[in-house]
């Protein structure tokens, strides 16, 4: 039988307090103090994933080693954890109805009446469990998402109440995150809504045993004392959470209130070791104190909502870190960009990225910022969507295929360069049916990708429909675009070049995912070192 601990995380009085965030950095410090520790999400829509989602409805979609569109907090698990994350990480409210619908068709539920409780909140429960009963994992925190008193959160909150009275108080807990906002007319936090908060969410069953309080300023003994009185809680089991200046403070500043001693009290585990977070600090310490400073353009579509891109900036960050250098994003709306004013808008610039995306909309746009960085010798990163605008750009304007494109845009184009992949022509759904997960790769030696990861195998995910169409790559490569990363499997381009321009390389897969705190992205980190070079010039 399985000793897994189980830590609950919800959020209350507003959404994006950074529940995710909190759960990060206990999780980092637990896994310092010599304990395994995964990470899941509970998400309380009814989509299966957010794979179909538009990135402004919900940020990126983040893909896992296994294939799975997931939500981009796992993303930050894995940033924080260094560890890989998977299929049973993200849990949907569409999954599990899913799931629970297809054992009825199936029979097995036969003479019963099918109900939330407690078919929903038993698979709930069975979803939450099938991490601890790997064996794996001292402790698994799982964050439910939305807010205490949304309707769609009901049945979590319920399946929740289950298992803290079948584990035992001193198996399963409860971290309650909430706000105490200020008042500036009354110059005093307020703490009312966190007590509306935790009475929403006693009246389910479910009584806090810790409390994490955002805020913008200190909070007083008087007001934990308050709190621990009308909350139902001890005064040394709220934590305040203070604003911080990047999210990557937050683990120490949760070290310092002490989140991770209260938690292991209350599970009646004896620490293995005190959190050291070494290589965490010198991470930190480097990227806030930079010596160099660049500026790169991030050209994409869904740049009003910039977690849309989340683990690219991320991956800035830890890559800039590496570098010692600051990495000021240049926001630039792809369809804001024309014939006429791409010299301008993107004058100044060390490097461009070309992100990901789908669809027609925008893609003049990358196409001009692509020539801009290959005709002016900038370096260039394309990813995705972007190395397949890189390949037909090359093919435009050096092979003079004017009329080459995507069939993603025009489906009866002459020269498509960039082609459906052949195993996605019978594929009808939109959900879950691209190329995802994980994918090997063999790359070039002495390409610039291959001196990036100094290695000849590496593996990466994807998360895409349409390829790079080799019944061109040999007039391709003949004017100068070499193919240095190949898929030994189905020979499919996963990495081209220009090997005489300083830095310039595309990728099908997406880098963006694997890049850590601990483990910067190579990609990232030799990009940012040819920018950083450019910036001398």
């Amino acid at each position: 039988m399985s000793n897994t601990k189980y830590v609950f995380v919800t959020g209350g009085v507003t959404s994006s307090l950074g529940k995710g965030i909190i759960a990060a950095s206990l999780a980092k410090l637990l896994q310092e103090r010599g304990f395994s520790v995964t990470i899941q999400k509970l998400d309380p829509y009814i989509n299966i994933d957010p794979g179909t989602l538009n990135p402004y409805e919900h940020g990126e979609c983040y893909v896992t080693d296994d294939g799975a569109e997931t939500d981009l907090d796992l993303g930050h698990y894995e940033r924080y954890l260094n560890i890989p994350t998977s299929q049973a990480n993200n849990v949907t409210t569409g999954r599990i109805y899913q799931s629970v619908i297809n054992k009825e068709r199936k029979g097995e539920f036969l003479g019963k009446t099918v109900q939330v409780i407690p078919h929903i909140t038993d698979e709930i429960k069975r979803r939450i469990q099938l991490l601890g009963e790997t064996g794996e994992y001292d402790i698994v925190i799982t964050e439910i998402g939305g807010t205490v008193g949304d309707i769609e959160s009901l049945p979590y909150v319920e399946s929740v109440r289950q298992m803290l009275w079948e584990k035992g108080e001193d198996n399963a807990i409860v971290i309650h995150l909430t706000l105490i906002p200020f008042l500036a007319a009354a110059g005093e936090l307020k703490t009312k809504p966190t007590q509306h908060s935790v009475k929403m969410l006693m009246q389910s069953g479910v009584s806090p045993d810790i409390l994490v309080c955002r805020t913008e300023h200190e909070i007083s003994d008087d007001i934990k004392r308050k709190l621990a009185l009308f909350c139902n809680v001890k005064k040394e089991d709220v934590i305040q959470s203070i604003d911080a200046e990047t999210i990557y403070d937050v683990p120490n500043l949760m070290l310092n209130q002490g989140l991770d001693r209260v938690v292991l009290n209350k599970l009646k585990l004896s620490s293995k070791g005190e959190p050291k977070l070494k290589v965490w600090n010198e991470f930190l310490r480097k990227h806030k104190n930079p010596i160099s400073e660049i500026e790169i353009a991030l050209i994409g579509k869904y740049i009003e909502l910039q977690d849309s891109y989340k683990s690219i900036t991320e991956a800035f960050i830890h890559a800039g870190s590496s570098n010692e250098t600051k990495v000021n994003v240049r926001w630039v709306h792809s369809e804001n960009l024309t014939a006429k004013n791409f010299e301008k808008k993107l004058k100044g610039v060390h490097g461009i990225l070309v992100a990901p995306g789908f669809g027609d909309r925008g893609i003049d746009g990358k196409i001009n910022a692509v020539k801009y960085a290959r005709e002016n010798n900038i370096p260039f990163f394309g990813i995705c969507l972007g190395m397949q605008m890189a390949v037909i750009e090359f093919a435009k304007n050096v092979l003079g295929l004017v009329d080459a494109f995507s069939t993603e845009m025009k489906q009866d184009c002459k020269n498509p360069v960039i082609n459906l992949m052949e195993s996605q022509e019978d594929v009808t759904e939109k959900g879950g049916t691209m190329r995802l997960g994980a994918w090997d790769c063999n790359l070039m030696e002495d390409s610039n990708a291959h001196k990036a990861y100094k290695a000849t195998k590496i593996s990466e995910r994807h998360r895409h429909r349409y390829e790079f169409n080799n019944d061109y790559l040999d007039q391709i490569e003949l004017k100068g675009m070499k193919a240095t990363g190949i898929n030994p499997a189905t020979g499919l381009v996963e990495v081209v070049e220009v090997p005489t321009h300083p830095w310039f390389v595309g990728v099908q897969y997406h880098p963006e995912y694997k890049s850590t705190v601990l483990k910067p992205h190579p990609l990232f980190v030799d990009f940012i070192k040819a920018a950083l070079k450019y910036s001398t010039i």
